[in-house]
């Protein structure tokens, strides 16, 4: 069986950054996949459940409420290696035509104070694994040492 694209990129090599993953045709529509990387794969403590589903959260709800990418927005969730986030747009775009985007969505997470949309009983069916304070952190973090001042570098998978 051949590897998935994914699993074709050298993660020893990868830093956090803003990547497309892949891009799909479906019935003539393009979707780009991204990558929004934010540890160090295999070098950086993996994010635990409880703040990665507590960016899910925030960041879906931030990207279905925009009136600009709403209608474009397929999909935002966690890796299953819990060292970033995958972005599923409608559209064919690079890298960096979502930096703006993308730091909006991470200063809204950083920003946010108050009650967790969606994580209640009766809307998520694990609402308990939360951690707001960690989720703070890590959109800080991601900002800070990643999007506010990303190259070239970190919006191109290496080589």
């Amino acid at each position: 069986m051949e590897k998935i694209t994914s699993f074709t990129i050298n993660h020893l090599l990868l830093e956090p950054g803003i990547y497309v993953s892949r891009k799909d045709n479906f019935g003539g529509q393009i979707i780009t996949t991204f990558d929004l990387r934010m540890t160090a794969p295999n070098r950086e403590p993996v994010m635990n459940t409880a703040e990665v589903h507590t960016i899910e959260h925030l960041g879906a709800t931030y990207l279905r409420n925009s009136k600009e990418w709403s209608d474009r927005v397929a999909y935002f969730g966690p890796m299953g290696c819990r060292t970033g986030f995958y972005l599923l747009l409608a559209g064919d775009y690079e890298s960096k035509d979502i930096v703006p985007l993308i730091t909006e969505i991470y200063e809204f997470i950083r920003d946010f104070h108050g009650e967790i949309p969606g994580a209640a009983p009766s809307d998520c069916g694990n609402y308990l694994d939360q951690n707001l304070g960690m989720a703070n952190f890590l959109a800080k973090r991601y900002l800070d040492n990643t999007l506010y001042n990303i190259d070239a570098k970190h919006l191109i998978y290496p080589e």
